[in-house]
Parts: C-alpha cells; sequence; structure tokens
C-alpha cells in the first residue's frame, strides 16, 4: 500500500484520498480490539495462570477478527462522522456492531473447527473492548474536535470558489479556515468582508504564514497567470507549509472534482483518467467474482421479490428501459419492477420524485432495500456494466444533461455500474441540478478509480442498504 501526506489532513491510499482522522480512530479501536481479544483468550487459554499458550490463541486468527469487527462498525457507520456523539448513543451503536461481529466469527467458527477457541472466549474480549472503546471515543471526540487540532488553512482568493472552501453541506468543517486573502489585491466579493485578510504594509505572505502557524494554503484564484505571489508562495512551501489548488483541496476533502475548478486543460495534463488493459482485465475479473457471487447469495431474495411483485400488482416482474453506457453506446437494463405498469402511459420520460404515487407497495419495500437493482447483475455478466461505476441515465436525460453541464459525457469513458461513487456520497438524483452535483463525484471516480476504491465503495453500498438511504 503507497500512501502520500496531504496537508496534514487526508492521506491518498491507492489514488484515493482517505481522511487522516479516520484512519487514526480506526487504528486506535483496531489496537485496542486487538489487545482486549488477546487479553480475553489468554484468561480463556489459562496462559496469564502459567500454563502453555497455545500455537492457535495468538497467531493472525486475532487480527481477522479484530478486522471483522472493524468493518462491522464501518457498516453501521461508526466512521462517518465525528467520533462520537452522546455516551449513551455511542455504546449503543458499539454494542450493535460489536454484536454483529460476534456472530460473523461465530458463522466462521461453525464452517472452520478451531478457529479461535470459540466465540465465548471472544465475546469476553468483546465486553473489554465495549467499555475501551467507548471511552477512547469521548476522549478522541474531545481532543479531535478542539480548535488547535485542526489544520489551520489560508485561502488565496475571496471569489466565489475561494468561499466554497469555507462551505460544506456535511456539518463541521474538519479544518478551521483562518481567513481570504486576495493575492493581487483585488477583493471580489464572494467571502463577508469580516473574513478578508491583508498583508500589512511591508509584509511577506511566509512572514504571515509563520506568525499565524498556516498549516495549509489553497490557490483559489480563478486566473493564476499574475493572480499569485509565486516566489512567495516557494518560501512557503520549503518552509514546510503544504500549497494546495483548489480543485485537489476538493478532491481530497470531499472526493469530488469540482465543475467551477476545472478545465480542459487540467483533465488532460493532470494524473489519473487512466484507462490501461491491466487495469481494465482486473475491473472485469472482479465483476464476473462479485456479480457471480452475489447472483448467488441474493437468489432467494430475487425469488421471493419476484412472487411479491407478481402477487402485489398487474404487470410483468422485470422492468427493462434504454440507458446509455460506456461510449455513449445504448443497452437494455433489467431490473426488478417497482412502479405501475401505467407510470409513463403518457409516453414522457419523468425523474423518480420522493413519495412517486406511482411506486407499488412492493416497489416502496424493494426500492428502500435496493432489490430492485439485483437483477443488474445479468448486464454485468454480459459486459454491460461494472459493477462499480457511474450510474446508467436514460439517453433522453443523457442529451438534456450532456447539453447544460460541461463535461457530462466523460462519465461514458468507463462502464456504468450498478453502484458507484456518486451513488453512496449524494442523495438520488432527480434533476438536472441533482445530475451536476453527481458528476462531481462521478469525475473523481473516473479519475481515480482503482480496485480498492471499489471495494470501499462496495462496503458503503452495504451501509446505505442497511441504514436506507437516499432511495425514492
Amino acid at each position: 500500500m503507497s500512501g502520500e501526506r496531504v496537508g496534514g489532513i487526508g492521506l491518498q491510499v491507492f489514488g484515493h484520498y482517505v481522511p487522516r482522522k479516520m484512519l487514526t480512530v480506526m487504528g486506535l479501536e483496531g489496537l485496542i480490539l486487538v489487545l482486549c481479544i488477546y487479553l480475553a483468550l489468554a484468561l480463556n487459554s489459562g496462559v496469564l495462570a502459567g500454563a502453555a499458550a497455545p500455537g492457535s490463541v495468538f497467531t493472525m486468527d486475532v487480527l481477522a477478527a479484530a478486522l471483522l469487527s472493524l468493518m462491522a462498525m464501518s457498516l453501521l457507520g461508526l466512521y462517518d462522522g465525528p467520533p462520537a456523539g452522546r455516551v449513551l448513543t455511542v455504546l449503543a451503536r458499539l454494542a450493535l456492531a460489536l454484536g454483529l461481529a460476534l456472530g460473523l466469527i461465530a458463522l466462521v467458527a461453525a464452517i472452520q473447527p478451531g478457529w479461535l477457541p470459540g466465540p465465548d472466549a471472544v465475546a469476553a474480549g468483546f465486553a473489554f473492548a465495549l467499555v475501551g472503546l467507548g471511552a477512547e471515543r469521548i476522549a478522541f471526540n474531545k481532543v479531535a474536535d478542539s480548535a488547535a487540532w485542526k489544520p489551520k488553512i489560508l485561502v488565496l482568493g475571496t471569489g466565489t470558489r475561494a468561499a466554497s472552501v469555507g462551505q460544506t453541506p456535511y456539518g463541521e468543517l474538519p479544518y478551521r479556515v483562518l481567513g481570504f486573502m486576495p493575492p493581487n489585491g483585488v477583493s471580489r466579493q464572494g467571502v463577508p468582508d469580516d473574513q478578508v485578510l491583508t498583508l500589512a504594509e511591508g509584509q511577506r505572505l511566509a512572514d504571515f504564514v509563520q506568525e499565524h502557524r498556516v498549516d495549509e494554503i489553497v490557490a483559489a484564484v480563478r486566473d493564476r497567470r499574475g493572480g499569485l505571489p509565486m516566489d512567495e508562495l516557494l518560501q512557503c512551501r520549503l518552509a514546510g507549509v503544504a500549497v494546495t489548488d483548489v480543485s485537489r483541496f476538493f478532491e481530497r476533502e470531499r472526493g469530488q472534482i469540482r465543475l467551477e475548478s476545472v478545465n480542459a486543460s487540467s483533465l488532460i495534463f493532470g494524473d489519473g483518467f487512466r484507462q490501461d488493459r491491466f487495469r481494465g482485465a482486473v475491473k472485469r475479473a472482479f465483476d464476473l467474482c462479485t456479480s457471480t457471487a452475489l447472483f448467488v447469495v441474493s437468489l432467494p431474495v430475487m425469488l421471493a421479490a419476484a412472487a411479491a411483485i407478481k402477487l402485489d400488482s398487474p404487470g410483468p416482474v422485470f422492468y427493462r428501459q434504454e440507458r446509455v453506457g460506456r461510449g455513449g453506446s445504448e443497452f437494455r437494463i433489467y431490473k426488478f419492477r417497482s412502479m405501475r405498469q401505467d407510470a409513463e402511459k403518457d409516453g414522457v420520460a419523468r425523474w423518480a420524485q420522493t413519495e412517486d404515487d406511482r411506486v407499488t407497495r412492493v416497489g416502496k419495500v424493494i426500492r428502500l432495500l435496493r432489490i430492485d437493482e439485483l437483477p443488474q447483475v445479468f448486464n454485468v455478466l454480459k459486459g454491460e456494466m461494472s459493477f462499480v461505476g457511474p450510474r446508467p441515465e436514460r439517453p433522453c436525460f443523457v442529451k438534456d444533461l450532456g447539453e447544460q453541464i460541461p463535461y457530462f459525457h466523460s462519465r461514458h469513458s468507463i462502464r456504468p455500474g450498478i453502484t458507484g461513487w456518486a451513488q453512496v456520497r449524494y442523495p438520488y438524483g432527480a434533476s438536472v441540478e441533482d445530475g451536476y452535483e453527481k458528476l462531481q463525484y462521478d469525475l473523481y471516480y473516473v479519475k481515480n478509480h482503482t480496485l480498492f476504491l471499489d471495494i470501499l465503495i462496495l462496503i458503503e453500498t452495504v451501509k446505505v442498504c442497511l441504514l436506507g438511504r437516499g432511495a425514492r
């Protein structure tokens, strides 16, 4: 695994930006889990009483049990937001996650006898871990949310792009914006006047940065030619202060490529957007293995859904619709029918809406749990779709969105997917505005897609299905 330090806020792992705070919390909690399981197994085997340790107790099995626990905690959203909230809420979610992990461990132990001394001993370790994790979350939350812990950001620029650095739809920012500085002395109206900073007469940018202990400078100037003090920025960089372009900053912090901060040259000459044969072969092999496994596991669910659809409303079980795939080619997608048969009886294509009255009773359930998407495994096996990729849209919507949103057709450079980065990061899209927002996530995926990112998206997809987010 290769990693790159980014501005003290995130790490780039296999081309994908991962928040350092999340990695820190997971590392601490992984260590706590290993120590607690280790202690419980040692007590169970009598090691602490002087007995010899059996070889199976202190092996990679302990690490595997800890990893299963971290995965269960991730699936229940324990790494989505702040490390802690109310004490009882945190403990309840931790207990639920550890209970889920214990069930998985018991299942593995039943399939492979001898894997760890038994679920009873691991359960004791989880009881220790519940106390340790609860204390760690509360303590870490107090430290991590303090202003002193958050990196301090200075934004060069005062326009709308600069202002967006200090805004977030996700709640509290993981960094502090010290202020906005017009690098060429011209202040555009995009930020409040009380947040505009200026250098004192004779003061250099490097001196200002050192005085205020700035951790990172974000350049958010639309025209760089003559608009940035390059020599002074170089001094800051040589002094150890990170200097980041606003486009890369949003990639790291939001997992998206902001359309207002990008142009054709940055897409052409920047890194990413690799579509080599080896990468394609790995992705195709991953698609075939994952889709086959999903088909086998979900076959009983699909049979039950088909029977329920047939009994609930007249019409076919499956719904077929033209969608746009790789290279702009059209194909027919398969889904379980979740709407009335006459949902578009006038022939006019419509976006699905919240509380759409065209959705049947069974349709509401299978949409909420994403069961209606399962037949798309056949599209993946046929090579028309990938398991992970941009959502395939209808040709009429592609035409409208392509005319109104720049670079929209770049999402068709790879196969569309059953799930994707935009699907797990943004609610269901039902307008041109939603299409604009989702494209920013799709561009990020097209640029940075790797097997590592695909696995992360699959984990996020399971989480979305468990928590029922974004369904319409």
